[in-house]
């Protein structure tokens, strides 16, 4: 294909700290929301101590808290110019509310980032990844309570203030519209809770992003801090113009956390939105300054488009979190995800349309069970077809005019889904011997598509096949 992707894009993969990190009460670190959701994300939630006196498959995950300067080499050898990844804001701060920092917990990501600095691969860091201080649930109800916008500032200025001259591309919150289907891991509320109380704690998180920003500009000049979305696009499944109206409706419903985060306010919509769903959330003069403290860049994950109708009677598709009626043009993954590597191109130009801002592709991949051969190799073509097609629609949407910063495909090492906690569910380039029963090695193994990624690199996406 001809030069599309620019010089200074960001090639990499994705992680968070919940997911790769294990070593869930190393170092004085403290529980996590996830620590209570070892089943995963739609799992039940279960209580735990330090006792530990169950073992689930993510306090150790791979082993990442240990290993991580092998998988660094890894990534290297791929020719990564960017990893994201997560700090867990529980080896910062145990219960979210301490007043001083846990400097053990400080010093292990002053580590990782040294790691990532000799090999000079950008560290892109989210602030909150699916995860939050158990004891800010337990002791102040979660994001209901106005009191976390502090304690959230504080823990993003502590470690602004220790990794400033490390890390220069933040994120606020992982997939903050996913609140609205996962309120327990968003925001800390249980699964009951009404859309006034949702809202709610939904609008002190996005207070709490926007001081977040501020502290960041104020603290690291030259670094860039944006959000982070996810990229959940619909159509009309018919030219119904009911069914135009109900995409167009759904789109909005997640668009209105790129609004708020880009443009600094509440758009009519919603306002129209709270009034007929009697929705009442309280926002203070206050508030509505903070707001205006925007990002530099919009980021968002992409695995699946679906369709919206009014026709009720058709079922639905479930993907990681969004539930979307299938699209009859696609196909689906083992998961049931459809595969729409041309929806890709149109999120991007719908995204840089509205905001005109930088566009940066932070969660992209397939997930697949991968077996080795009798050989022990992972011939994951399948992968390779997924990323390659949806790669090449990127290129498609640069040439459109669309500002793309980089692409860091999710899970670049095979790691613990958040959806499920299983470990069968396989994302990544580098194969971890380790099973759903939490049996296996740890090894790591290169997968066939490690070898693509790397020319894919290298080549800086000249070696994508249309």
């Amino acid at each position: 294909m001809n030069q599309a992707f620019p010089d200074t894009f960001l090639w990499g993969g994705a992680t968070a700290a919940n997911q790769v990190e294990g070593a869930y009460l190393t170092d004085n670190k403290g529980l996590s929301s996830s620590d209570l959701q070892p089943q995963g994300i739609f799992g039940p939630t279960v209580e735990r101590n330090s006792d530990n006196e169950n073992v689930y498959i993510k306090d150790m995950a791979i082993d990442f808290y240990h290993r991580y300067p092998e998988d660094i080499a890894l990534f290297a050898e791929m020719g990564f110019k960017c990893l994201r990844t997560s700090i867990a804001w529980t080896r910062i701060f145990p219960n979210g509310d301490e007043q001083q920092p846990n400097e053990s917990g400080l010093a292990f990501y002053d580590r990782l980032f040294d790691e990532m600095k000799k090999y000079n691969i950008e560290p892109l860091i989210t602030l909150s990844h699916y995860e939050m201080p158990y004891g800010l649930i337990k002791n102040y109800g979660g994001w209901g309570n106005r009191q976390l916008i502090d304690f959230f500032e504080n823990y993003a200025k502590t470690v602004f203030t220790r990794y400033k001259d490390k890390v220069k591309h933040w994120l606020t919150f992982n997939e903050i519209n996913m609140s609205l289907h996962a309120p327990f891991t968003g925001v800390g509320l249980p699964p009951d809770s009404s859309k006034s109380e949702i809202y709610q704690a939904i609008h002190h998180q996005l207070v709490a992003s926007a001081k977040a920003v501020k502290a960041c500009r104020d603290i690291i000049p030259d670094a860039k801090i944006g959000n982070m979305l996810l990229g959940g696009i619909v159509y009309p499944l018919t030219c119904k113009p009911e069914d135009v109206l109900k995409a167009h409706h759904e789109n909005n419903s997640w668009l209105f956390f790129g609004d708020v985060q880009v443009r600094g306010r509440y758009p009519g919509y919603m306002q129209r939105y709270f009034q007929e769903n009697n929705i009442s959330i309280t926002i203070t003069d206050e508030d509505k300054q903070w707001l205006q403290n925007t990002v530099d860049f919009i980021s968002f994950s992409y695995y699946m488009s679906g369709c919206a109708t009014t026709d009720e009677t058709l079922s639905t598709a479930k993907g990681n979190i969004l539930s979307m009626v299938p699209n009859p043009y696609l196909p689906s993954s083992e998961w049931g995800w459809q595969v729409d590597p041309q929806g890709l191109r149109y999120l991007l130009n719908v995204l840089y349309d509205r905001y005109q801002k930088p566009l940066f592709i932070v969660e992209n991949g397939l997930g697949a069970k991968d077996l080795p051969d009798t050989e022990g190799n992972i011939n994951d073509d399948y992968r390779i077809q997924y990323l390659n097609d949806h790669l090449v629609q990127v290129g498609e949407a640069i040439k459109d005019g669309v500002d793309v910063m980089g692409y860091t495909s999710w899970g670049p090492i095979d790691l613990v889904s958040a959806s499920s906690a299983e470990m069968s569910k396989r994302y990544g380039f580098i194969y971890v011997d380790r099973n759903d029963n939490g049996e296996g090695s740890l090894e790591r193994r290169r997968k066939k598509s490690f070898h693509w990624y790397q020319s894919v690199i290298s080549s800086n996406g000249k070696a994508l096949k249309k």
